[in-house]
């Protein structure tokens, strides 16, 4: 299995590489050259495996320079209900008939995001040992993959983590999950601007091969390949959770801010997953929403990026879109490159023609967008329907879900996140708190800890600088 980046570099590349690597010398991302396709007869063999095993199973279709029995080994050091707290690791949540919540968000940080972060820190300790290297991972976070990735890597043997953050955008439960780490080798810097200002120096600082390779900068963006692996694994468990024969088909509604999510989704449908609809469901922030009703992606600026009560989609620059477009423009890397890099740039997004919008159905696509007062709305009935609570995130891919089920099909919305972590909205809606669960210590006055970040300017030249100063603490 080799991999090559969406902006036309045909290099082909061992798994191992573009693990420490994050973007292609290209400023492309990276995919496989083609999808391994799953047969019914696996289908039928992976129903009956632990999700550990099945993580073993389906990382190894794309992992073939780490021998099968350290993958599997590595899967299982990960996946265990000692993290996670439950058997299934991410079991189904059943709201009525054919509506479930998938639980992606009992990990340590109580969002999905540790389910591919806690993977990625194991992969890196393991990789950097064999090579006997250290690395410097810097990466951007709206508010849920920083925690989950400082969880993941604090104490691992030669990694050093520099997190961007926006300053004063995450809730305070998610700035005190960052910032009370007091490891020596975890650093918060909180940018001052949105998420995109982030996770543009991230990218600029990635396409600085020369500075990239003197510093051995990494990323855990899902950007970064591995990661985004690591997430096809619960669409699978999901599917086999949800259904008892091969013959059915289950829809997926994932809320969307960077459509690393969702993208994993796509990637189980295009290995043969019995997969009917990805549902992207979006916030205020809706560039993927208009994407998918218009065939428009328009990026938006700072200003134009709302703060809203599911800040984890405040986002107006979906960096793993251009992995999903790839694909639909039938791999054509200069086609990519020409939207992603030149019209972006030049003209702040692009429009795509009428015959390429109409393919986007065929990939099974559909979309729709969720407010504060849906939010709200959405929390209470759950609350008092079901006796269910949940997160302002997962909210919103249930109200679009709503809108987008059909008979005979299962629909299972992945739920993002814990609502401790965003207690003020909970209240708002259901008028009490939030519990924080039992299995995770250390959650009981965590925003009252010490905190440790610093805050620099939206400047790239300032990160390097403070990057290069503390990098070999």
């Amino acid at each position: 299995m080799k991999y090559i980046s969406t902006r036309g570099d045909q290099t082909q590349r061992g798994f191992s590489e573009i693990l420490l690597e994050g973007l292609a010398p290209d400023g492309g991302l990276y995919l496989p050259t083609s999808y391994p396709k799953i047969d019914d007869a696996t289908l039928t063999k992976w129903r009956g495996l632990s999700y550990a095993e099945l993580a073993g199973e389906i990382l190894s279709l794309y992992i073939d320079d780490i021998p099968q029995a350290d993958i599997k080994a590595l899967a299982a050091k990960t996946y265990t209900k000692a993290v996670y707290g439950f058997d299934e690791i991410t079991p189904l949540k059943p709201l009525e008939p054919g509506l479930a919540l998938q639980a992606l968000s009992n990990g340590p940080t109580l969002a999905f995001k540790d389910m591919a972060m806690q993977l990625l820190g194991n992969l890196f300790e393991y990789e950097l040992a064999r090579r006997g290297e250290s690395l410097n991972i810097l990466g951007a976070t709206s508010g849920d993959t920083g925690s989950a990735a400082e969880y993941a890597m604090r104490g691992k043997k030669g990694v050093r983590v520099f997190m961007l953050s926006p300053h004063g955008r995450m809730s305070p439960f998610q700035q005190a999950q960052m910032f009370s780490l007091q490891d020596p080798n975890i650093h918060n810097l909180a940018v001052e601007g949105v998420f995109d200002d982030a996770q543009d120096i991230v990218k600029a600082v990635s396409n600085d091969l020369a500075f990239k390779r003197q510093y051995k900068i990494g990323t855990v963006n899902s950007i970064n390949w591995a990661r985004l692996l690591a997430q096809v694994v619960y669409y699978f468990a999901g599917y086999f959770y949800a259904t008892k024969s091969n013959a059915e088909k289950v829809s997926f509604t994932v809320p969307s801010g960077n459509f690393g999510n969702v993208c994993a989704g796509h990637v189980a449908r295009m290995m043969g997953l019995p997969i009917d609809t990805l549902v992207v469901a979006t916030n205020e922030n809706n560039v993927l929403d208009e994407f998918f009703r218009t065939g428009a992606y328009r990026v938006r600026g700072s200003a134009e990026t709302y703060e809203t009560s599911s800040p984890s989609m405040d986002i107006s620059k979906a960096s793993n879109f251009e992995r999903f477009v790839f694909d639909l423009l039938g791999r054509d890397g200069a086609k990519v490159k020409g939207l992603f890099k030149d019209a972006i740039e030049q003209e702040g997004g692009f429009q795509l023609s009428a015959d390429d919008f109409a393919k986007v159905a065929q990939y099974g696509f559909v979309s729709g967008a969720s407010r504060h007062s849906d939010r709200l709305a959405t929390i209470k009935d759950t609350f008092e329907r079901f006796g269910v609570v949940i997160d302002t995130h997962t909210a919103d891919g249930l109200k679009v879900a709503r809108e987008h089920t059909r008979p005979g099909v299962t629909m299972l919305v992945l739920e993002t996140a814990l609502p401790a972590k965003f207690a003020e909205t909970i209240v708002e809606a259901i008028g009490q708190q939030p519990q924080r669960p039992s299995w995770i210590a250390g959650l009981d006055g965590l925003e009252s800890l010490p905190k440790r970040f610093v805050v620099v300017p939206k400047d790239t030249q300032t990160v390097k600088d403070y990057v290069v100063q503390h990098c070999q603490d």
